[in-house]
């Protein structure tokens, strides 16, 4: 279609986006808000990869290694999370008549394909929405990085960070009023701000590798139809200098 700017975009969401109203578990019905959300963009012709966190089912760091847990444990228990909410996501996209595929990058034979990098991109191109879940499969690595690194091996155009904020701010602006929103900002700007929608990591992958970022509320109204039709919406990073 000649109205998108993207044609093949890596959404990441985190944990919660499926949680219910206490911020813990997947909430199905929170589930489908997120799936209509993803079927208004395949309707347009886009092709549609996701990573999906775990923090609305484990937290490592708060329910395990704030207790003695041992990190590479704590990780992997976190990856096995995002599974799951991986499999929630797959069941209420196929219940709105999008076909899926989860693959994982530890495997879980019996419920997900283990991950293949040409299997990916050949589900993209029949028109699957594809949910990587088990984030690199590598403990010391959050779902950010895996987001960024898919995005790299299946060719994204752009990867779309959805939380609950509408932008980068310089503070937190639930707590000041006067921070300060930004609509465009470098790579180099964000990691010295050590922004905190996103890891340094993946941000420094997507700078090595001049993937544009968009920073967005996944909440808003119509918010990936904008991103894909490359409208100016939430925070977008890239080689550009800070607006």
């Amino acid at each position: 279609m000649s109205e998108l700017k993207y044609h093949r975009i890596l959404l990441k969401l985190g944990g919660e986006a499926l949680a219910g109203e206490n911020g813990f578990g997947i909430n199905p019905h929170r589930a489908r808000e997120v799936a209509n959300k993803v079927l208004g963009v395949v309707n347009m012709g886009v092709q549609v990869a996701l990573v999906i966190g775990g923090g609305n089912l484990w937290r490592g760091k708060a329910d395990g290694l704030d207790h003695g847990m041992e990190r590479v444990t704590a990780d992997h228990m976190g990856m096995l999370a995002t599974v799951m909410n991986a499999l929630a996501l797959q069941d209420a996209l196929e219940q709105i008549g999008v076909p899926t595929r989860v693959m994982t990058g530890i495997e879980v034979r019996a419920v997900a394909e283990p991950y293949i990098q040409r299997r990916a991109v050949r589900h993209l191109e029949k028109g699957r929405v594809v949910i990587f879940g088990a984030g690199t499969g590598n403990p010391y690595f959050t779902t950010d990085t895996a987001a960024a690194l898919r995005a790299m091996e299946i060719k994204a155009e752009v990867l779309i960070k959805a939380t609950k904020v509408d932008a980068i701010y310089d503070r937190d602006p639930k707590l000041e009023a006067a921070a300060r929103r930004f609509e465009r900002m470098s790579y180099i700007d964000a990691l010295n701000m050590r922004v905190g929608v996103m890891d340094s990591t993946a941000i420094a992958m997507c700078m090595d590798n001049d993937l544009p970022i968009y920073v967005v509320n996944l909440w808003q109204p119509h918010v990936l139809d904008k991103v894909v039709r490359g409208e100016s919406v939430g925070t977008f990073v890239s080689t550009l200098e800070t607006a």
